[in-house]
This record gives C-alpha cells, sequence and structure tokens, in this order.
C-alpha cells in the first residue's frame, strides 16, 4: 500500500512558515533600498501594516537615513510624532523626501503621541508613521499593533538600544549603531531564524534629516528655507 508523503508545512497556506526559514507570507514591503538589509527581511523589505522598531544608540546615529529610501518612495503623507529635534527641510530633500509631504506631531506628552500614532494609522490616508518614544509600555505597544494591522502604512517606533532587553510584540525589530562607513544594523527580532552579526550599511553622506540644533521655542513652526516647513500640529 502506497503512502501519500506529507506536503511541506509551507506549502499548506503563505502564512506558514519553517522556522528555519524567513517568512514567505503575502505581505506587502517596501524596498529598503539597502540589498544586504533587504535579503534578511521577510518579503525582502519594510513590512507594511507592521510594528517595526528601530532602536538607535543614539539619535542621529543614521537611523534616518537607513529609512530615507523607503520614506522617498511614498506618494502619501508622512507623519512624524515626537521626533528628538526638528525636520531638517535642506535635508530631507536632499534625500529624496519632499517637504511638503510631511504633518509634524508635537507633544511632550507620551499618551498624547501615541493617540496620535494610532489615529495617523486608523485614519489611512498615510503612508507612514514614525513614532518617537523614551518609555513605552508593552501593552501600549500591542495596541498600536493592532491599529498597525489595518492600515496600509509603514509604521516605525523609534527607540533607544537600551529598550532592546524589554520584550516587545513588534513585527520586526532593528538595532542601529554608528559604524564607520555609516550604520552598523543588527536585527533582533523577524519572523524567521535568529539573525548573527552585523550587515554593515554604506550610508551615502547626504544633509542632516533633523538638524542638529536645539528646538527653537516650544510651539514654534521651524524655520526651513527654501522649502515649505513641514505642517505642525499641537496636541
Amino acid at each position: 500500500m502506497s503512502t501519500v508523503p506529507a506536503p511541506n508545512p509551507e506549502s499548506i497556506h503563505p502564512s506558514l512558515w519553517r522556522a528555519s526559514q524567513l517568512a514567505r507570507s503575502r505581505i506587502s514591503t517596501v524596498d529598503t533600498g539597502y540589498p544586504p538589509l533587504s535579503a534578511e527581511l521577510p518579503g525582502s523589505g519594510w513590512p507594511v501594516s507592521a510594528l517595526i522598531e528601530i532602536l538607535a544608540q543614539t539619535h542621529g546615529c543614521g537611523e534616518m537615513r537607513l529609512l530615507a529610501p523607503a520614506l522617498a518612495k511614498l506618494s502619501a503623507p508622512i507623519v512624524l510624532i515626537g521626533p528628538p529635534a526638528d525636520p531638517s527641510a535642506h535635508g530631507l530633500a536632499y534625500a529624496g523626501i519632499s517637504p511638503e509631504r510631511l504633518l509634524l506631531v508635537r507633544s511632550q506628552n507620551s499618551r498624547d503621541q501615541l493617540w496620535s500614532a494610532e489615529q495617523a494609522l486608523t485614519v489611512g490616508t498615510c503612508a507612514a508613521v514614525l513614532l518617537w518614544q523614551k518609555h513605552v509600555r508593552a501593552d501600549s505597544l500591542r495596541r498600536l499593533l493592532l491599529a498597525a494591522r489595518s492600515s496600509t502604512s509603514l509604521f516605525f517606533v523609534m527607540r533607544h538600544l537600551s529598550d532592546a532587553r524589554d520584550a516587545s510584540p513588534a513585527d520586526l525589530r532593528i538595532a542601529v549603531r554608528p559604524s564607520e562607513t555609516g550604520a552598523s544594523v543588527e536585527i533582533l527580532k523577524r519572523k524567521g531564524p535568529r539573525f548573527d552579526g552585523m550587515i554593515d550599511i554604506d550610508l551615502n553622506p547626504t544633509a542632516a534629516l533633523l538638524s542638529h540644533r536645539s528646538r527653537v521655542r516650544r510651539g514654534a513652526t521651524p524655520h526651513v528655507e527654501p522649502s515649505r516647513a513641514p505642517e505642525v500640529i499641537h496636541s
């Protein structure tokens, strides 16, 4: 009596994958612009409708330039919530990101920032949402994850590298450290096998995407030329 061989689990449904494989589900992604990094990510890019954590050793160590190629591909508005410095219109334009597409939400209150991120994801008109957080609870991240799953946006939560020791429901966690070539990237969590080692990313020299100057008077719209300043929403 002949027996029919059992099908490979990954052939049963596109959402199934082995722990030794990168996830191959039918997820929508945006190319990172850096082939060595894209090759290590499920779907070969930043996943849409997901929660992605970028954990930087220090602000301005290359995390924004790491995201710039993907953000430059988007056409809908990009929301920045609570960035550590004012966006630089010159740097953004140099990286291919039109300042006119940016919405800047300023708030010193973490609760308001989280609410703003959830609303930006829920409204469904934003191509990407970037949220900076110093301390965020796991239950707040889970709530944001649910909002991201129902959206069609890229969603990045920018945190400090020291937060890597905290548990997180994020679909993808990336650690970013400065290096001689630009940035050294480590994949802390992905849908697939454990990543060992570092990826050296050659970040082409560009103008700063976030101004090195301290913030102007609190609540004031940053003065940027020659492009129009990003729209500012106070919460």
